[in-house]
């Protein structure tokens, strides 16, 4: 049931309260400097069908350029230390890192070349990324069939499973109690000012119309709906992504690495002897905002056979549970869309994550915050995701997307 907001205007109105918006509202409660009012506006409290809900819940650092490496260092550092981030409210849980690490393997050496100039990058910002052999991956996991692998990489430094549902929870329940107010509502229509540089005021599904200092879009999949009540374009679109969870007749005898196989299925360790699939299918179109409809022949036909053959004690499971969930995906480099429109100045992007979002949402959060504030990224320079590359043809090119 559609929520009236508490005012008429606002300094700061946050459209989507998944994990991006929750980050952004609870670092705007965070920042000394500022004190102005903000809205939350989210169409399903339930989150049910939102990337958040979906997620593999997991950090790595192995990306292949600094500023994605940099932003799950702070990632890892804010789970760890969340109560001190928190101000040392003793009801926030003491939270850790499940590190069984990220194992890529590569089959060709061109894949291997790309990871050994990953690791050169990777280790100048501090990541403990090492190179393995296919005899040393055997060595440590003799479950792995590596008969076709030439190089794998891995990191068992921060990376890994981290809570972040009550990440997330904890970030919607104290920025409530810090004044930040939350509507279950729908932004419908934008309203520019006469210029066409700001938006005035948004309209809401219930039909108040709610007058804003700066519109932040944080609308996972739909962000490029949202954009386009604002006349503008940003190339987000929803991609499909299937997860598995299943339990193996006969679990593995130690912890498996979050496995990227190079066929692009993934599978994890979940603990109990069981564990959790990803993938897509070949064909990899955008789809409807709420399409989850599970497709049963990628299992059957694609990662199955597949996850048989990398592990061959995976070839006698049995599937528990399965669901569909949305890539925010950036067409345009499949990394971030951040801070203000080049023309429209108070529209703020937070957008486009690409599969990235949850390990990268408290960076992100912060960064947005900082500009709201400051007009600034002061953290952490985040301006190389700004919406000016889309414009300048700029792409950051991150190799290492799932």
């Amino acid at each position: 049931m559609a929520q009236a907001p508490q005012h008429t205007n606002y300094d700061v109105i946050i459209v989507g309260g998944a994990i991006m918006g929750a980050s952004t509202a609870w670092f705007l409660t965070d920042t000394p400097d500022f004190d102005g009012r903000v809205l939350v506006i989210e169409r399903d409290p339930t989150y049910s069908a939102c990337s958040t809900a979906h997620t593999n819940s997991c950090m790595r650092q192995q990306f292949s350029t600094e500023l994605n490496v940099r932003i799950s260092q702070f990632a890892a550092d804010f789970v760890k230390n969340i109560r001190s981030y928190m101000g040392g409210d003793d009801r926030v849980p003491e939270l850790g890192i499940r590190s069984f690490g990220y194992m890529y393997l590569a089959d060709t050496d061109a894949f291997a070349e790309t990871l050994r100039q990953n690791i050169h990058l990777q280790h100048a910002a501090g990541a403990a990324t090492q190179l393995m052999t296919p005899e040393q991956i055997k060595a440590a996991y003799p479950f792995y069939n590596v008969d076709d692998i030439v190089l794998g990489s891995i990191n068992t430094v921060d990376e890994g499973y981290w809570d972040g549902a009550a990440v997330f929870d904890w970030w919607r329940r104290q920025s409530r109690e810090r004044g930040v107010e939350y509507i279950e509502n729908e932004v419908v229509a934008m309203t520019r000012n006469p210029a066409g540089t700001r938006i005035e005021s948004v309209t809401l599904a219930s039909g108040e119309v709610i007058a804003c200092g700066q519109i932040v879009n944080a609308t996972g999949p739909r962000a490029a709906r949202t954009a386009q009540m604002a006349g503008i374009d940003v190339p987000v679109e929803p991609r499909k992504r299937y997860s598995w969870v299943f339990k193996a007749e006969q679990p593995l005898d130690r912890d498996l690495p979050l496995t990227i196989d190079p066929s692009g299925v993934h599978v994890r360790e979940n603990g109990g002897g069981t564990y959790q699939a990803g993938g897509h299918s070949d064909i990899d179109p955008a789809v409807d905002y709420d399409d989850f409809v599970m497709d049963h022949s990628i299992w059957e036909n694609h990662v199955w056979p597949i996850l048989a053959t990398r592990i061959p004690q995976f070839e006698a499971i049995k599937v528990t549970s399965e669901w569909a969930g949305h890539y925010a995906m950036n067409t345009f480099d499949h990394n971030a869309i951040l801070g203000p429109h080049t023309e429209v100045a108070n529209f703020i992007f937070l957008n486009g994550f690409s599969g990235h979002g949850l390990q990268q949402s408290p960076a992100m959060g912060r960064g947005t915050a900082e500009w709201l504030t400051y007009g600034a990224f002061r953290s952490l320079d985040l301006s190389p995701f700004a919406y000016e590359r889309l414009v300048t043809d700029r792409p950051i090119l991150e190799k290492a997307v799932i």
